[in-house]
């Protein structure tokens, strides 16, 4: 049986050890080499032939974000898995690394008590998602297809759903679900919105406390919407973009008139805090049939239940398509489901997004960013 081959670079011995152990605990991956900084490991990649890599942000010689521009150059496909701190430093390296081409990432395990729990961690959050990027070496037969970034195995598609007329009321509000591949996706999208949107977004993206907040500030940086991350009661404003914060779950309440934000510190929903299914649900209830709900790329399955709340409330959803998600898991899950009333390329959902909201609505023509 093929197993998933893992190159495993940090300039830590402790770190390569106990990355090494942990995934050799698992029957389908086999770690291959290690290297303590990016010029060993740009050199090994031709000798071991890694199906993934995964690498760390600080190291001496040649950097994280260094050797991912340079794997890059040569190797389009194979999957880089960071390895970040939660610090502000870590996650502006992070977002810094996944816009150079990085696959996916995860939080280094600190101060959490002793090895086996460092092991444990690394079980619960680096094998799956080594797994993921690496699927296709597991199912005989299937064949990655070829994108900038590896995928998984395609969820197959039920081509005899029925189509969902646009509904003819005004949009009040956007709402995104993203997780794997979001932070770039969310860039591309926002540098694609006009400057005057005329309605407000709200975002649930799975990441970390920190690295919600240097997203929002990435985001804002982009010049065409304002976007923060949300806060407890914090008014829902046209043309502005609100990030729930890593850690809390975030909804949309409407009180006195007035859309605002409500966190909470409910347990996880899919393994996730902040959920998409919670956002979702909430605006729902909030804004019925006058919502958009967007779902971008993404692993597991976050956003399907919450989708269908919003579809429950006849409000029209949009969905990534395949050939242009980094993971086809959570977009695939809700067009799978009957609930997307368009499946489409990342290039044209802000597009989309732009002309439903204008539909409807009688309001100045919409300004777009030189960006877009």
């Amino acid at each position: 049986m093929l197993k998933i081959r893992v190159l495993v670079v940090d300039d830590a011995v402790v770190m390569r050890r106990l990355i090494s152990e942990a995934l050799s605990h698992d029957p389908d991956i086999e770690v291959v080499g290690a290297a303590a900084h990016g010029r060993i490991a740009l050199a090994k990649i031709p000798q071991v032939n890694p199906d993934v890599v995964t690498l760390d942000i600080e190291m001496p010689e040649m950097n994280g974000i260094e050797t991912v521009r340079e794997i890059r150059k040569t190797y389009p496909r194979l999957p880089v898995i960071m390895f970040s701190t939660l610090t502000e430093r870590g996650a502006a390296s992070t977002l810094d690394a996944l816009a150079a081409g990085a696959t996916d990432y995860v939080t280094k395990p600190a101060n959490i008590g002793s090895v086996s729990m460092s092991l444990q961690r690394l079980e619960q959050e680096l094998v799956p998602k080594i797994k993921l990027h690496g699927r296709h070496l597991l199912t005989p037969g299937t064949v990655p297809v070829p994108r900038k970034q590896a995928s998984p195995v395609p969820l197959p598609v039920n081509t005899n759903l029925p189509r969902f007329v646009p509904q003819p009321q005004p949009t009040e509000l956007v709402c995104i679900g993203t997780s794997t591949g979001g932070p770039n996706a969310l860039a591309e999208l926002f540098s694609g919105l006009p400057r005057n949107l005329p309605v407000p977004v709200v975002i649930v993206q799975h990441m970390p406390v920190l690295f919600t907040k240097m997203l929002a500030e990435r985001l804002a940086k982009l010049g065409t919407l304002p976007c923060c991350e949300g806060a407890a009661g914090q008014l829902v404003e046209p043309g502005h973009a609100y990030i729930a914060p890593g850690g809390h779950h975030m909804e949309v309440v409407r009180s006195g008139g007035v859309l605002r934000l409500h966190l909470q510190d409910h347990p996880p929903e899919n393994s996730c805090r902040p959920a998409v299914d919670v956002l979702f649900r909430s605006v729902a209830s909030a804004c019925g049939a006058s919502a958009l709900g967007v779902i971008l790329t993404g692993m597991g399955q976050d956003g399907l239940h919450g989708c269908r709340a919003l579809r429950d409330c006849h409000a029209p959803i949009l969905a990534q398509d395949e050939a242009s998600s980094v993971v086809w898991g959570m977009p695939g899950h809700v067009v799978n489901a009957g609930l997307a009333d368009r499946t489409l390329p990342l290039r044209e959902v802000a597009q989309e997004i732009t002309r439903r909201v204008a539909a409807h609505r009688r309001t100045p023509a919409l300004h777009f960013s030189p960006l877009s």
